[in-house]
């Protein structure tokens, strides 16, 4: 008997978290992932494990994204003395991105005490990690070359495959022994899509028992790559022709790297105006230099690119800003600029300087190319909204907004039945994962009328009892955060905002109804079941 338990990334994109464990009685984790998305979802972060960290052997980890990766230092922190197993590229972004993380929490902490001592009260905020629980996190980081099988431990085995997300990212076999047979588990990681720009294309896995599939863009098509770079080159004329700046919100971490590596492209074939781009990132300048050094895991193109002598990531026009003095002239000087930054979904780092600073004025562009969860800033700008909170500020939103969909570096909806398609002949039980409720109940029906593959949509906490061919359910009730008042106050101030917006727009008769409005009816479902639980 194999038991997993979904810990994290059920009902949700974020908070990637497995947690399995044999009849022996030996625990592992698949990713230990940061919840995002606002306070009805973070709240997780600092909730009970549901496990005891102390006890868990081996963490294996499919990439970088702080969705994926983001607690690992609080799993040290509070006992794990494991092994982390991972790709090499996986390790040097870590080692970037878990300090950069462990500042966010530092500096959210602080924030949050200064908020408490205006209110009159004197208890402070404890940061979920600090740099140096981060720091010390990196000691168990364990780096493996993909394609070939580990011993785990006696009776496990494992195999890291390309995922073709970002850089280092994998897919995970897993075998283990149990009862005198052996079940095989594949967890998808996040694939990316086939012909995507700098890593090579998802690996093709034909057999398996179990699979665990993202559904991120699990009811989504992307637009073609082609009208996507065209899109893009429009929001830049955009801007240019106002004079204005194009702002782009972009994860550090592969986003990124394809925007440059596209801007270079524009560059080479003079499609690019002359503007100068600012990098703003201190972590996606140091990410950007880790896929400089790790050449050997380019696909053909990129690797084309340098043989011909040229960087992917170069430009005369392109300028890093590390320092904040330089992220502050940004918006000091005049005329029009290209400036990527982050954090992606643009609620936290310098992208919120820019945006309040810009988002205001008509003739701007702003150029959103990543998912946006619900309940983040992106996601607002994204839907449309006429104001969005920055800094405790109202902010208008003059700019014109440009989402291309078609820089994902997920596979949509093709490209995750093409993905699954592979396994068709060995008929595996799918449990999808990773996605908001729509995705992931419109994937799995799609899987089933497709692929004919049984397919099943976890909830969080749910317990999996895997046997061959035999799955049992069981549900785990989910540890509540300290102040369950405060958290029940805070989500139906938010169901009462999105009830009047769909209200709103309901009432517009003459306006159809978009996936955006189904979207919302399903997350308020979502929201009335964590604050009215069975």
């Amino acid at each position: 008997m194999i038991k997993i338990t979904c810990m994290g990334a059920a009902g949700t994109v974020t908070g990637s978290n497995y947690l399995i464990e044999d009849s022996r009685g030996k625990k592992m984790l698949v990713d230990c992932g940061l919840f995002q998305g606002g306070k009805q979802t973070e709240w997780r972060n600092s909730a009970d494990w549901g496990f005891d960290p102390r006890e868990i052997g081996t963490l294996l980890l499919t990439h970088a994204h702080i969705d994926h990766s983001g607690r690992i230092p609080k799993l040290v922190k509070d006992g794990f003395q494991g092994k982390i197993i991972t790709s090499p590229p996986t390790v040097e972004l870590c080692e970037i991105m878990l300090l950069d993380s462990g500042h966010v929490q530092e500096m959210e902490a602080e924030w949050q005490t200064r908020k408490n001592k205006r209110k009159g009260s004197k208890k402070g905020f404890q940061a979920l990690y600090t740099v140096e629980d981060a720091r010390a996190s990196l000691q168990y980081l364990s780096p493996v070359e993909r394609d070939q099988v580990i011993d785990i431990e006696p009776g496990i085995k494992a195999r890291f495959r390309n995922a073709g997300h970002i850089l280092g990212s994998s897919i995970i076999e897993l075998w283990i022994e149990d009862a005198g047979a052996e079940i095989k588990i594949v967890f998808s990681g996040d694939i990316g899509k086939n012909r995507q720009l700098i890593v090579k294309d998802p690996f093709e896995i034909t057999d398996t028992d179990y699979l665990f599939i993202e559904s991120t863009y699990g009811n989504r098509l992307h637009r073609s790559f082609e009208d996507s770079q065209a899109e893009l080159l429009d929001a830049i004329r955009y801007a240019v022709s106002n004079n204005e700046k194009v702002i782009i919100p972009a994860f550090a971490v592969e986003r990124t790297q394809e925007i440059i590596y596209l801007l270079g492209e524009f560059y080479r074939n003079g499609s690019l105006p002359d503007i100068p781009i600012y990098l703003d990132s201190p972590l996606a300048i140091k990410a950007t230099e880790i896929f400089r050094k790790n050449k050997k895991y380019y696909d053909e193109k990129a690797a084309a690119i340098v043989d011909q002598g040229f960087d992917p990531f170069d430009m005369p026009n392109l300028k890093f800003t590390p320092s904040t003095e330089e992220s502050m002239a940004i918006n000091r000087k005049p005329g029009s600029a290209i400036v990527i930054a982050g954090s992606g979904m643009c609620t936290a780092g310098r992208i919120k300087h820019h945006l309040k600073h810009n988002l205001w004025r008509s003739g701007v562009s702003i150029v959103i190319v990543g998912f946006q969860a619900m309940g983040t800033t992106g996601r607002r700008i994204v839907d449309g909204e006429k104001q969005v909170r920055i800094f405790r500020e109202d902010v208008s939103v003059a700019a014109k907004v440009f989402t291309i969909g078609g820089f994902s570096a997920h596979a949509d909806q093709k490209g995750l039945l093409e993905w699954a398609g592979h396994f068709a002949g060995s008929n595996p039980r799918v449990f999808v994962t990773h996605g908001e409720p729509t995705a992931s109940e419109t994937l799995a029906a799609k899987l089933k009328e497709d692929l004919n593959l049984e397919a099943y949509v976890p909830r969080m906490r749910e317990s999996l009892i895997l046997e061959p061919k035999k799955v049992t359910h069981a549900m785990a009730p989910e540890a509540a955060p300290e102040d369950m008042n405060q958290i029940m106050r805070a989500n139906v101030i938010n169901i009462e905002k999105e009830l009047e917006e769909l209200k709103r727009r309901l009432a517009k008769k003459d306006k159809e109804i978009s996936e955006v409005d189904i979207d919302r009816l399903k997350y308020i479902e979502e929201e009335f079941r964590m604050v009215l639980p069975e």
